[in-house]
């Protein structure tokens, strides 16, 4: 049967099972949820893939979660074996009220199906499950899998594991499939990923609150000085400024059309795009300066005195080129430098992950264009993108010669990580269609 054929009637089996697996609440942080819940998750997805001829069992990782884990075996045992990569834990659904649809409870709006992890990054396990069943016995190649339960927690419990079973993991191509494509229906590898540095800046000026009356106007104010000191971080065009930092590379892949990221996310009328360079510049290739949150009395309730204490989360994204250590030492020095007054500032490092730059020129990334210009009918780009997967940089340690391949069913749409996240199923369709034609060129 041809392939394309296969995977739509597979559809209606795509949309019930991705509406189970969205019900299962699997975020993996027992401060919120259950851990029953990613318990469930796992066992669904061991059972599925059970189901696909898969040697399957769960692997519990330094951080207490649990991987599945898998090899199937192709046709020819000398044929070339291809790694497959998904997560099931989720994103906390933030503020529920501002989700138009259940978070946990699969809707159809306007042709999207909407619910926290559809596309991040659920959409890609049943992707998997579906370009396999369209396969059928028709397999070339030998697999091995690996979904884990804590990527959104950055916890590192699959790092660990990969490295201490190098042997399990070992393969010619890896599909990392916790990315996605320009826009619905333009397909793409993200070949590049930035690294991060996560801090928490604290600046203290006095031993208690003091009356902003009577000592207002001389009482250094540890909140201002925070204040100032951030505000040294973003020149007037919108730059990200950290002293001893790079800020001026630029993006040789596939172009962001500026209207197309304003649509994208939803920038509101008359608001500026930041920075002196295109957008994908300032996406992919230059480190980018993010106020995560600050520490420091709320509107409602706040009294007439001066902040004697207040602090901020910062997240630091540093593109390939710039080592995560290197960008820890300028954002410390720069933020001491800019604190005034003589205020006490201390910075304390929360984590910190490395960029990834993919080789792109090996047989796995040719297969992968053919696969996907047959699956689209139009070329595949090269994307960057602004998050970190530190298991990137694990596989590239361990296995040099294997192509790490980053793909998926999310687009800008999608809004990953936000209320109202949803999949395009055309998206699951194509690239299941394109993992599948993948999966036979490269045998």
């Amino acid at each position: 049967m041809d392939l394309r054929q296969r995977i739509t009637e597979l559809m209606p089996d795509v949309h019930d099972e991705l509406a189970e697996l969205v019900a299962i609440r699997s975020v993996a942080d027992p401060r919120q949820f259950p851990p029953e819940e990613c318990e469930r998750a796992a066992a669904w997805v061991r059972d599925r893939f059970a189901g696909v001829g898969f040697d399957v069992r769960l692997e519990e990782t330094a951080d207490g979660s649990q991987a599945v884990v898998g090899s199937r075996a192709g046709s020819r045992p000398d044929a070339p074996t291809v790694l497959l990569y998904a997560h099931y834990d989720v994103q906390p659904p933030v503020d529920e009220n501002a989700w138009r649809t259940p978070p946990f409870e699969m809707t159809e709006v306007d042709g999207r199906w909407y619910g926290r992890g559809t596309a991040d990054c659920k959409g890609n396990i049943v992707m998997h499950l579906t370009a396999l069943r369209a396969l059928g016995d028709d397999l070339g190649v030998n697999l091995k899998l690996v979904v884990e339960g804590s990527e959104e927690q950055g916890t590192g419990g699959l790092e660990e594991f990969v490295q201490a079973n190098p042997d399990l993991f070992r393969a010619d191509a890896i599909l990392v499939c916790d990315t996605g494509n320009a826009a619905v229906g333009r397909p793409a590898a993200t070949v590049s990923l930035r690294g991060m540095v996560n801090v928490v800046v604290t600046m203290e000026s006095a031993s208690t609150e003091l009356h902003s009356g009577m000592f207002g106007g001389a009482a250094p104010d540890a909140l201002a000085a925070l204040v100032q000191a951030l505000s040294t971080m973003r020149d007037e065009e919108g730059d990200t400024v950290v002293d001893g930092m790079d800020n001026t590379q630029e993006w040789t892949g596939a172009p962001y059309p500026a209207e197309q990221f304003r649509s994208d996310a939803g920038v509101l009328d008359g608001v500026s795009l930041l920075g002196s360079g295109s957008v994908s510049d300032m996406l992919w290739a230059r480190p980018a300066l993010t106020i995560l949150g600050i520490d420091c009395p709320p509107v409602v309730g706040s009294a007439a005195a001066i902040v004697p204490k207040a602090s901020a989360r910062l997240n630091l994204r540093i593109p390939p080129g710039i080592a995560p250590q290197d960008a820890e030492a300028a954002l410390r020095s720069h933020l001491a430098a800019a604190t005034p007054w003589g205020v006490h500032c201390t910075v304390e490092t929360e984590a910190t992950g490395s960029p990834f730059q993919a080789a792109t020129d090996g047989p796995a990334y040719r297969a992968l264009a053919g696969a996907m210009q047959e699956a689209y009918g139009v070329e595949m780009t090269h994307l960057g993108q602004g998050g970190s997967i530190p298991l990137c940089n694990v596989f590239a340690e361990l296995y040099p010669d294997a192509e790490i391949v980053l793909m998926g069913v999310e687009e800008p749409q999608a809004l990953i990580h936000a209320p109202n996240e949803s999949v395009d199923p055309t998206e699951i369709a194509s690239m299941a269609l394109s993992e599948a034609l993948f999966l036979q060129r490269f045998a």
